[in-house]
């Protein structure tokens, strides 16, 4: 006997899969068109999201199956208002979350460690506390403040060449002070 009422509770569940399965068959052959259409329009022509809402507000006909009343007249109002809903549902989500970022910028930055950079930046200014007073200033003007060679010699108040004899011995002077420092390049 236990076994007749599982017997006919199985078919009940299929033929009910069935009839769900020839309701949303019915659902889309007759509203997927129209509904896809309006949806187009409220996502701005974005096909790939219109198709989304569409299959979404499907999906929530199925769930709510037994809401829906075919027989007392169209359920396309019901479904357009579903997918109204879901389009600014999402709308609002997207609005409320910053937008995401393309990581390709984000490949462009150097991967350096900025520990490594600070302190490195403290060794630098360190060795160049070390070099004397005139080859400080002709590094300063014109690795630090991007000055030509004429540019320095007028800013010290210095012929060019003393300029040009003080940069090749300051940098000698200050590679050395960075070896020392453990700085290398």
């Amino acid at each position: 006997m236990r076994q007749d009422g599982l017997v006919t509770d199985e078919r009940r569940a299929g033929r009910a899969a069935a009839a769900d399965e020839d309701l949303m068959r019915a659902l889309y052959r007759e509203h997927a068109g129209p509904l896809l259409g309006f949806v187009m329009h409220l996502v701005g022509g974005d096909r790939q999201r219109a198709e989304d809402v569409v299959q979404e507000t499907l999906v929530r006909a199925w769930r709510h199956a037994d809401r829906l009343d075919v027989a007392a007249g169209s359920v396309r109002p019901w479904l357009v208002t579903v997918a109204r809903r879901i389009v600014i549902d999402n709308h609002r989500r997207t609005a409320a979350r910053p937008p995401e970022t393309d990581a390709a910028p984000l490949e462009l930055l150097p991967a350096e460690d900025e520990l490594d950079r600070a302190l490195r930046m403290m060794a630098i200014t360190d060795a160049l506390g070390a070099l004397t007073t005139a080859h400080r200033e002709v590094i300063v003007e014109t690795y630090l403040k991007g000055r030509t060679v004429g540019e320095a010699a007028a800013e010290l108040g210095i012929p060019a060449g003393t300029v040009k004899s003080r940069v090749f011995y300051a940098l000698r002077s200050l590679r050395l002070a960075l070896e020392e420092r453990g700085v290398t390049s």
